[in-house]
């Protein structure tokens, strides 16, 4: 008996006989000689068939194979630097082959027209193309490595809801469901309820599936997206960027660390990753205004789109290009804190001395990714947070709830989130978020 093995086990089973289950990836080959390339979710391995080594029947059965049919492949595992696959470097001398479901015909993705919208319509089979099987498989170890540093680091993993009682942060855009509404914002429910979660158990994080209702179809963002939203007691906005500084160095490291075929799969540089070592940069806002400006006033270029880098004027977000200049200028990822209070939401602490500015930082990362996660650090004064609520005119009885949390044991504390279809286009050097998701959801696409 053959040990059932999956591909990416095949270094330890070099000259020995093992059984593959999977689907056909691709096949040529001559009348003597079959290669069949056998994908099983874990990888591509050559499977060498000769005519001479094999029963009649499984040659014949094995040139009859369309793309993706269904096969068990029994057969010994030989080295090969020439041999190609995922990992390379093996190939099975085949003894024997099970044909479980023969497609017949032409696959739908080995047609030639292959556009944007027929792949969109067709995401059920492109999610098992190369590159899309590369991106999910490091989608899957990002999300294990954020749940396993938050997990070892004294967070503890509470679900927060995605209806809520109103909008966090805007009154408009709010869309209707059933007696709930959900925000048109990036900044998830699960922020503020986060902060009760603190004060009962300390550190805490939740990671799920979160809406966007009015900001979609832009290479940067869905309207359905996966987010982690964390949130610590007695830790200050600089303890925040120090913790998230090490949860973003370990998720790209154990990229490298386990996934270099798939990011070699995707053709991604791997430099700007092994960048990503802490300590990060910081800067304020102020001087991030400054160092722009004054590169814009020497007509630099920016180091993404090669266009001349525009001024920013004080209380403006940066824009990618200038975010791409400040990472490339201090060649690695930097915090940029400190920005106008106009551009936080109405809960960010505002520094006494200044109050124009918050306490909120945004990590900015190379090569026109922009922004990654974003932190703050929430005030703790229930006066200014009524005052807040109401000038943004946000309905108070809807945040009855929050401000109780500033009349009963409120502590300092601060948090943050990130959209995980973005760290993964970053990390996987992809052009868009709709590339990171199994199924993305736009306006007018649900389908798949």
């Amino acid at each position: 008996m053959s040990d059932s093995v999956t591909i990416e086990q095949i270094a330890g089973y070099a000259e020995r006989e093992v059984t593959i289950r999977g689907w056909l990836y691709a096949r040529n080959g001559k009348s003597k000689l079959q290669i069949l390339q056998v994908r099983d979710g874990t990888g591509v391995l050559p499977c060498v068939l000769m005519r001479k080594e094999v029963p009649p029947e499984v040659f014949d059965a094995a040139q009859d194979l369309g793309q993706e049919s269904s096969l068990i492949v029994t057969g010994t595992i030989r080295t090969d630097d020439r041999a190609g696959g995922i990992p390379g470097g093996y190939e099975m001398e085949v003894r024997d082959l099970e044909v479980i479901q023969a497609v017949k015909g032409m696959y739908p993705l080995s047609l030639q027209d292959r556009g944007p919208e027929f792949l969109a319509q067709n995401r059920h089979l492109w999610v098992r193309s190369a590159r899309q099987w590369a991106t999910l498989r490091i989608r899957g170890t990002i999300i294990q490595a954020i749940r396993g540093w938050l997990d070892g680091h004294g967070f503890l993993p509470v679900d927060a809801p995605v209806p809520e009682p109103a909008g966090l942060e805007e009154p408009q855009g709010l869309l209707e469901n059933g007696g709930f509404r959900a925000p048109d914002s990036a900044d998830y429910p699960a922020r503020l309820y986060g902060e009760a979660n603190i004060m009962a158990f300390g550190r805490v994080y939740s990671f799920g599936p979160t809406f966007r209702t009015g900001r979609g179809g832009s290479r940067r963002h869905l309207q359905e997206m996966w987010g982690m939203e964390a949130q610590a007691a007695f830790v200050d906005l600089a303890e925040s960027m120090a913790i998230q500084e090490q949860l973003v160095t370990s998720a790209v490291q154990e990229v490298l660390a386990t996934r270099s075929s798939e990011l070699e799969l995707l053709g991604r540089s791997l430099a700007p990753l092994e960048a990503v070592v802490p300590p990060f940069s910081r800067m304020s806002y102020d001087d991030a205004v400054a160092l722009i400006n004054r590169a814009a006033s020497e007509e630099v270029a920016t180091p993404s789109e090669d266009t001349p880098l525009l001024p920013v004027s004080w209380g403006a977000e940066l824009s990618v290009g200038q975010s791409a200049y400040l990472v490339a200028q201090l060649g690695r990822p930097v915090f940029v804190h400190h920005p106008p209070s106009s551009l936080c939401p109405f809960y960010v602490a505002q520094e006494p001395n200044r109050p124009e500015t918050c306490r909120s930082s945004a990590l900015l990362v190379a090569e026109g990714y922009g922004e990654v996660v974003r932190g703050s650090e929430p005030s703790t004064d229930l006066a200014f947070l009524e005052a807040e609520i109401d000038r943004h005119g946000l309905p108070r009885e809807a945040y009855e709830w929050y401000l109780d949390l500033r009349r009963f044991g409120s502590v300092p504390h601060s948090g943050f989130g990130l959209e995980l279809e973005q760290v993964v286009a970053w990390i996987c050097g992809l052009g868009s978020t709709q590339e990171a998701i199994p199924y993305p959801r736009q306006q007018g696409r649900i389908y798949p």
